[in-house]
């Protein structure tokens, strides 16, 4: 079975492409095809396939959380192995030109994998790289594991 054709489809991956960016990019054609007043217009099923900014929140959440849980002294074949873990993954992301990205980072600064503390910081600090490039705020660095591990200090995650 062939994927249905999309909208999102004529220049870019929908995992390419946040929604947001498509309303904006499309808006006129958009309106032109659908009635304010019709159902579901400019309505978003939560269902749907995720987009480039879902896909991302995503994927940082569960690798942030992998490092979270990664032991402090882990073993020689669990560092290979989050060590290849990043390797595979960069080669199957789905946004492409983020995975290209991804792959660069990973040859200039390959995964600290010595231990928990220390795959947290080096996440953490690839993550902030992109932020920085997408116009995102940066992480402070020193409350990752507050973040993803332990829960906020103020019990508000308790």
């Amino acid at each position: 079975m062939s994927p249905r054709v999309s909208h999102l489809d004529n220049e870019q991956c929908r995992q390419c492409t946040s929604f947001s960016d498509y309303i904006k990019k499309n808006r006129k054609k958009i309106n032109e095809e659908m009635p304010e007043d019709a159902p579901g217009a400019q309505h978003r099923r939560e269902d749907c396939p995720l987009d480039k900014d879902e896909l991302g929140n995503k994927t940082w959440g569960l690798l942030h959380t992998m490092a979270a849980t990664y032991p402090e002294k882990p073993s020689p074949e669990q560092r290979h192995d989050m060590s290849t873990f990043f390797s595979v993954f960069s080669k199957f992301y789905p946004c492409t030109h983020c995975a290209q990205d991804l792959r660069k980072d990973l040859k200039d600064c390959p995964p600290k994998t010595e231990s928990q503390e220390a795959l947290s910081q080096w996440l953490c600090k690839l993550h902030n790289k992109v932020n920085a490039k997408v116009g995102k705020p940066l992480f402070d660095c020193s409350k990752v594991n507050e973040r993803w591990r332990d829960g906020w200090s103020d019990g508000s995650c308790d």
